[in-house]
């Protein structure tokens, strides 16, 4: 497993053994940041069920100006401070480029508390998206640290189905793409958005759009 572009490109990352995470594949990033495009320089980004951290990592290392990590296990935050100080010594200083680490779980985690991020990426277990009260915390969650027009990468089983569980409406999300397999239980990727009400804006058009580093997501 490694960054897959960027100023940290190539960078090995390392994982605890055993199944207490599932990192996401290369593909599966380069997947995702590939659909995001422009949105990731200089943006504000939250890594929630970080792992060994890769997805908020591959941002920093292809221009987002904060990474935030919050993880609770041991085992994997111990591989995530190696990850990330391999990564931000790729980046150098002069980058702008920033980690923070927070061992907490995702959901009772003050450090969070009225902060909010242009982009986040979360990879919880399925079990937790499959239940469907462990799902609506976990949607109740990504609202709370969300910037207006914030945009959200979500690890999720092929059957989780957002949208038709009426997750997606209570929160005040729109699904924008899915990426992955199709088979149950087999990795996807959901791209959601706070939703755009009234603003005559197609499903895409945030994606495909690209701005200037100075600009913010809005």
């Amino acid at each position: 497993m490694r960054i897959t572009s960027g100023k940290a490109r190539g960078i090995s990352l390392k994982a605890p053994r055993g199944d207490a995470t599932r990192p996401a594949t290369d593909a599966a990033r380069q997947a995702v940041f590939s659909s995001l495009s422009g949105l990731v320089e200089d943006a504000s980004v939250l890594d929630l069920f970080a792992g060994t951290g890769s997805y908020g990592l591959e941002a920093l290392s292809r221009g987002a100006q904060t990474a935030v990590f919050v993880e609770n296990c041991r085992g994997a935050i111990k591989c995530l401070r190696i990850n990330a100080g391999a990564v931000l010594k790729a980046i150098g200083t002069q980058s702008g480029g920033r980690a923070e680490i927070i061992e907490a779980d995702a959901f009772k985690n003050p450090a969070l508390c009225g902060r909010k991020f242009d982009i986040v990426f979360a990879d919880p277990p399925y079990s937790m998206l499959l239940d469907p009260a462990s799902a609506e915390k976990i949607f109740s969650a990504l609202a709370r640290v969300a910037n207006p027009g914030a945009v959200f990468a979500l690890e999720a089983p092929a059957e989780f189905e957002p949208e038709q569980s009426g997750l997606c409406g209570k929160f005040g999300f729109e699904q924008i793409r899915r990426l992955g397999k199709k088979s149950r239980g087999k990795p996807s990727q959901i791209l959601l958005r706070v939703a755009q009400r009234g603003a005559g804006v197609q499903s895409d058009d945030l994606l495909q759009s690209r701005r200037n580093p100075s600009e913010k997501v809005s």
